[in-house]
């Protein structure tokens, strides 16, 4: 049996506009299971426990910004941190598609919805061969967004007849943290298209250029 594996998370908010966080992003990261990544999941678990990392659950947004559980890590273990499950992301037989909603050009939730659920159709139908090529298509996420979620059963559950659910926790699926680190790079391209970039972000990857050409460049070679 051939399964495709999709896991999806987002960033951003789903309300209004935020002048602050204008965009919305969903991610997801196709794997098939024909493609082991039991040795590289091996890999990463060790270069953590090497770093002595309690948490199993890399959070990239909070890693670069110093907060959560990075609060008390310096800048060098962060950047370790980040170029392990960078690593990860770059080796594994993975491919990755993002969807983007400018939340400046819309005037409510709705829009924001049919925003989404439009370039999740136009996806979905370009592609609909590849996804019926496999006799199952697990869809893994968090439900992190309700209203994502309804956008999915519009979409997907309605068109392909081979797809099923899971609820995951982010801190058992490497696969989850790697849509979740691919999420937060397109946010960042997005804001060094506008020059938008923090000063923290700026100071983590110490300098835009070294972002685009060492991180985005090579990453996005995995686009699906």
């Amino acid at each position: 049996m051939r399964i495709l594996s999709l896991f999806l998370d987002e960033s951003g908010d789903w309300g209004q506009c935020n002048p602050r966080s204008p965009y919305f992003i969903a991610t997801f990261v196709l794997h098939d299971q024909a493609d082991s990544i039991k040795d590289l999941v091996g890999k990463i678990d060790a270069a953590l426990t090497d770093l002595q990392i309690k948490t199993k659950t890399v959070h990239t947004g909070p890693l670069i910004r110093r907060e959560e559980d990075y609060l008390n890590l310096d800048i060098i273990t962060r950047r370790q941190i980040f170029q392990r499950l960078f690593t990860f992301v770059r080796a594994s037989k993975t491919t990755y598609q993002s969807f983007v909603a400018d939340k400046r050009h819309i005037t409510d939730e709705r829009d924001l919805a049919d925003m989404l659920t439009k370039q999740l159709l136009s996806f979905l139908n370009e592609n609909l061969a590849y996804f019926q090529s496999y006799d199952k298509v697990i869809l893994y996420y968090d439900f992190g967004q309700p209203e994502l979620a309804r956008i999915l059963d519009s979409t997907y559950k309605k068109i392909l007849s081979n797809v099923e659910y899971r609820r995951v926790a982010p801190a058992n699926y490497r696969l989850f943290q790697a849509a979740d680190l691919l999420c937060t790079m397109e946010l960042l391209a997005l804001k060094a298209e506008n020059k938008a970039l923090s000063r923290s972000e700026l100071s983590f990857f110490r300098t835009e250029r070294e972002l685009l050409r060492t991180y985005l460049k090579p990453i996005r070679r995995k686009r699906f």
